[in-house]
């Protein structure tokens, strides 16, 4: 398996050197080269997400206003883990999140995959971006 994937990433390297014969050496040649965004002699790369969303994900955006200045009534907790179709009601609201370790915040999903849920949660100033298992989520609400 090892000797499989270090061929994969040779493979891709001379691959990309193909493509892009004017670059400075093997695109992840290590530290001084390391095939980063941003580098320089090298390409900008790929946007990551950040304050302005997910690219290509449309309503990606962070809210503009702060979410609601009360914390909600914790409802009734099952022991078993979320189910992401139930979270997916909450797309696109403010939702707070009680976790499996008591911890609990305001957090305005974008996306639920089959066990993860990613968005932009309150950090008391700002939204910023979030992602997190579904298992980990105790209970939910959103408004």
């Amino acid at each position: 398996m090892y000797d499989q994937t270090v061929y994969s990433y040779i493979n891709y390297d001379q691959q990309l050197e193909r493509q892009f014969p004017s670059l400075p050496g093997p695109a992840f040649s290590g530290p001084s080269g390391s095939g980063l965004p941003g580098l320089p002699g090298l390409p900008p790369g790929p946007s990551f997400p950040g304050p302005s969303g997910l690219p290509g994900l449309p309503g990606s955006q962070p809210p503009t206003a702060p979410p609601p200045s009360f914390i909600p009534q914790q409802a009734v907790a099952s022991p078993f883990a979320v189910d992401p179709g139930a979270i997916r009601l909450c797309l696109f609201r403010n939702t707070f999140i009680w976790l499996n370790n008591g911890e609990g915040f305001w957090f305005y999903p974008i996306f639920v995959g089959p066990r993860s849920v990613a968005g932009f949660r309150w950090n008391g100033r700002f939204w910023m971006m979030f992602g997190i298992d579904t298992r980990r989520i105790l209970s939910f609400t959103c408004f």
